[in-house]
């Protein structure tokens, strides 16, 4: 963690990045176009489906907002008239063959985001080959694809590509990795179809913003209002991308934070936590997920839910209708 949290300071702070990583970026910049290159010009193969798929992704790296978007595209799709699974790779868990997840999946095996999907009801494959998982999907009934954390996966054809960005942290110092956050140039962006900002959005960009204000018991599902902790000292947990956010919503809410930064996809075990004493303790439905398995009372998962523009999911159900009837012809 040491050499992330001094990396991150220097790609979003005044610091300047060490040395070693220029030459680094450079090397990583360079793969990254070639790659993209052999797709371009047919050398290495795309898979299309035959239903539409969209991607989400973003260009930094660490968390943007994927997830709630994901699961925001999914009830909107629904409401639409759309049947929408989810296909991802299934960072953090051991599952390596295409598979759908079943109806309680463990998330050691398939990964914490696609567990956390799943929850919601919605049919979800992972696997490393993300075309065959995907097929299973189609295959499962579904009529449109939706890839979580696949903007830079190229061997899956897609027909929509969403962009998610940081509205704070936006791209950093606009380097390559590892002298900066970016997976892909910023040139990239001009590419994608639409662009979906967590905060306060640019030029050319659909705001998102993220509605919490209830904790939800582990134990036994109690909800209470957020607020309620107020005057209270808590303990937090947040094995996520940009843990602060989660701290900070927490506090914007009145909660006096002792919050515990993990790894993003960090695996929980009951120790993690003791530090929370009788304190209550409040984690992310992310971390969750993870942790219902162990939990006590007094833990609670604050979640938390996209709001979207309805131009942009008009304009998102027009271009799947448009990509269905090319399908067609």
């Amino acid at each position: 963690m040491a050499l992330a949290d001094e990396l991150q300071k220097s790609w979003y702070g005044d610091r300047r990045p060490p040395a070693w990583t220029f030459p680094l970026a450079a090397l990583y910049g360079g793969l990254a176009a070639l790659r993209r290159a052999l797709y371009r010009a047919g050398i290495l193969r795309r898979v299309r489906l035959p239903v539409p798929v969209v991607v989400v992704g973003n260009l930094t790296a660490g968390g943007t907002g994927k997830t709630p978007l994901t699961l925001a595209l999914v009830e909107a799709l629904r409401r639409r008239g759309w049947q929408p699974g989810v296909v991802s790779r299934g960072y953090g868990g051991t599952q390596r063959e295409p598979a759908l997840l079943g109806e309680q999946p463990e998330p050691a095996v398939f990964g914490d985001e696609p567990c956390l999907i799943r929850s919601s009801g919605t049919p979800v494959a992972v696997g490393r080959d993300r075309p065959a998982a995907a097929t299973l999907l189609v295959e499962a009934g579904c009529d449109v694809v939706i890839a979580d954390d696949g903007l830079q996966h190229y061997r899956l054809a897609r027909d929509v590509e969403i962009c998610v960005v940081d509205g704070a942290r936006r791209f950093g110092n606009g380097r390559l990795l590892p002298a900066g956050p970016l997976r892909e140039p910023l040139s990239r962006l001009r590419q994608v179809d639409f662009r979906v900002a967590n905060g306060a959005a640019g030029p050319d960009e659909f705001p998102m913003r993220l509605v919490g204000g209830t904790a939800v018991a582990l134990v036994d599902g109690e909800e209470r209002p957020l607020t309620s902790f107020a005057g209270t000292p808590v303990a937090a947990v947040a094995a996520i991308g940009h843990p602060d956010r989660f701290f900070e919503s927490l506090r914007a809410q009145g909660l006096g934070v002792d919050g515990h930064a993990f790894p993003d996809h960090h695996a929980f075990d009951a120790s993690d936590l003791a530090f929370a004493g009788a304190r209550p303790l409040l984690m992310t439905d992310k971390d969750a997920i993870k942790c219902i398995r162990f939990a006590r009372p007094g833990w609670w998962r604050a979640p938390i839910r996209a709001e979207l523009p309805e131009a942009f999911l008009d304009a998102l159900d027009r271009r799947l209708q448009q990509a269905c009837s090319r399908r067609d012809r």
